[in-house]
Formats: structure tokens, C-alpha cells, sequence
């Protein structure tokens, strides 16, 4: 009996223990422990990492700490200038090497062009250790309104596009036997988040491809990393489509909003790399705490959605709030 009280004893603490870290995480637990015992930032280093998306926001912030961590980059998005800049900022951040840096401009829309890309980064670094598939673009309205050109641009964008790169990338990480894809999604990719249809619905497909490809070359020593994030700082309101591809959101994120800092988000994200995991949740709460409900108790969560959503909609119904709030 004293055995059995013991071990009472001991699940309590655990489960008190977990509770209290998930209370104040704005990682998933197992991303926790890595940023404790895992693989840091520092075994990055050497790799040669590309970026899409690196001219501005995420693909920015993770340029700056993959460059920290002695990485050799290739910079990748449409437009040159601003992606000059962000290698301007590596070099004087890193002490790195100009040469260690590769700006390609990419329009990711443009499939027929990805693989001449692939073929001027192999002649440039003779390797590429790793694809970070972070372009992609968010959207706001309601679904009975989005037109259905929307939804198609943003499946081309947000799904096609890395697709057809990683289609790209891939022959030469199989030949080598090792390779590391790595996909930017959203909580909102996990369950449908009002008002986020055509997004949502492209983060679901980004998550059901890049799934298929873990586990189809797992044996192969390809890994693939789904980054789950919640709210962080960008630029992304600014660019958002609206019901119509042809309205962006044009709203700019204020400083005082429940937004994870996007240096903050862009290092819980390079660990998750350095220790080659395959899903990772960073958000602060309730997201983070919402996706955790909708993972081991889908049904409450499903209820839950629904509550929200209904209270959501009516106060958008009545002007007392916007999509974006």
C-alpha cells in the first residue's frame, strides 16, 4: 500500500508539474525540454539553410539567427532590395562572410522556374542541408463571402508553391541521403479558425502533404518540421487578402497586441530544427492551450470552437469587433 500511495504521489507531481509548465509555455512541452537538454542553435552551424520569405518578418528574424549560429544562407522572396538588406544585417550581426550568404530572388508562384534555382544554389554551395518553406500569405473574411478565385490563389501560394520548390530540392536531398524540410503553418492549420477559410483551408493541406513526405522518406533520413504558430509580429495584415484577391487587409499590427515578438518566435523555431522535430506548436495562450485541448480531446474542443465562434460572429455582426481583433 505504501508503494502504491508513493507512486500516487509521484503521477500527482508529474501531472501538477506539466500543468504548471503548459500555464506559462508558449512552446509545446517537447520543445521545452529541447531548449533545456536538446541540440542548440550552434549544431546548425555550416549547414546550408534556404530561407523563402526572408525579406521581411519571420523569414527575416530567422535569417538573423540561423547567420548567429553559423549557418551558410540562401535569401530567397521577390524583392532583391529588401533582401540585400536583411544580408547586409547578417553580416554585421554574425561577423559571417559575405560569401557565406547566397540572395536569390524567388516568386514562389513562378513553378517554372524552381528548379534553375535549385540548380544555382547546388553551383553556389554544392549542398542545400536544409528548405525553410516560410512564404506564404494570410487572408481574412468571412467564409460565405471569400470569392473562389481566393481560396485558389491562396492553395497556389501557400501550398503549390512549397510543394513544387520542395518537389525541386528533393531528388538531390534523396541522393545524398539527408535532408531537413521545414514548413512555416498556423494554428489555424490545425482547426478551422472563423473568418481565416481560404487560410486555414491552405494550412490544412500544407500539413496533409508535408505529413505524406515525412513519412514516405523517414527511412531515407529526410526530415520534416510542421511549425504550428499562433499570433506573432509581421507584416502579414498588411498584405492579407480580403474576400477578394484584389483588397488586401492593409492593417498594420500595433505594439500593445498579444503578439509574440517575432526574434522570440524565430528561436524557438530554430531549436525545434536543430533537433529535427516533426511538429512543434509555438503560441502563447489560448491559442497554445486551444490547439493542446483540440489535439487529445477533439470533441470538447469542437464544442468549444463553436461557442467561441457564435459569440465571435455576432459581435462582428454587430460592428463591436473585426476579423482581425
Amino acid at each position: 500500500m505504501e508503494w502504491c500511495l508513493v507512486a500516487f504521489l509521484l503521477v500527482v507531481v508529474y501531472l501538477v508539474t506539466q500543468g504548471l509548465r503548459l500555464l506559462f509555455a508558449e512552446t509545446d512541452l517537447v520543445l521545452q525540454w529541447c531548449e533545456l537538454f536538446g541540440n542548440s542553435p550552434a549544431s546548425l552551424s555550416e549547414k546550408v539553410v534556404w530561407i523563402t520569405g526572408a525579406s521581411s518578418g519571420l523569414g527575416e528574424a530567422l535569417s538573423y539567427e540561423l547567420a548567429e549560429a553559423g549557418c551558410c544562407l540562401v535569401l530567397s522572396a521577390r524583392r532583391q532590395e529588401r533582401l540585400n538588406d536583411v544580408k547586409a544585417c547578417c553580416i554585421e550581426r554574425s561577423r559571417m562572410k559575405a560569401d557565406k550568404i547566397l540572395v536569390l530572388p524567388l516568386d514562389m508562384l513562378a513553378f517554372d522556374t524552381h528548379k534553375q534555382a535549385v540548380e544555382t544554389v547546388l553551383k553556389y554551395f554544392k549542398k542545400i542541408d536544409i528548405l525553410i518553406n516560410n512564404a506564404g500569405r494570410s487572408q481574412r473574411a468571412l467564409w460565405e463571402r471569400t470569392s473562389l478565385n481566393t481560396d485558389q490563389e491562396m492553395l497556389k501560394l501557400n501550398v503549390l508553391g512549397p510543394l513544387s520548390l520542395t518537389k525541386a530540392v528533393l531528388p538531390h536531398m534523396l541522393d545524398r541521403r539527408v535532408g531537413h524540410i521545414v514548413c512555416t503553418s498556423s494554428v489555424a492549420g490545425k482547426f478551422g479558425a472563423p473568418g481565416l477559410g481560404s487560410y486555414s483551408c491552405s494550412k490544412h493541406a500544407l500539413h496533409g502533404a508535408f505529413n505524406c513526405l515525412r513519412n514516405e522518406t523517414h527511412d531515407r533520413n529526410i526530415h520534416v518540421t510542421m511549425v504550428v504558430a499562433g499570433p506573432f509580429f509581421s507584416e502579414a495584415l498588411i498584405h492579407a487578402f480580403t474576400e477578394s484577391t484584389e483588397k488586401n487587409l492593409g492593417l498594420e499590427m500595433k505594439p500593445g497586441e498579444k503578439r509574440m515578438h517575432t526574434k522570440h518566435f524565430a528561436h524557438h523555431m530554430v531549436v525545434a530544427i536543430a533537433n529535427k522535430l516533426d511538429e512543434v506548436w509555438i503560441s502563447m495562450h489560448p491559442e497554445l492551450a486551444f490547439v493542446y485541448i483540440n489535439q487529445y480531446f477533439p470533441a470538447i474542443a469542437q464544442r468549444l470552437a463553436a461557442i467561441v465562434a457564435r459569440k465571435r460572429l455576432q459581435k462582428i455582426r454587430e460592428g463591436k469587433t473585426d476579423l482581425h481583433s
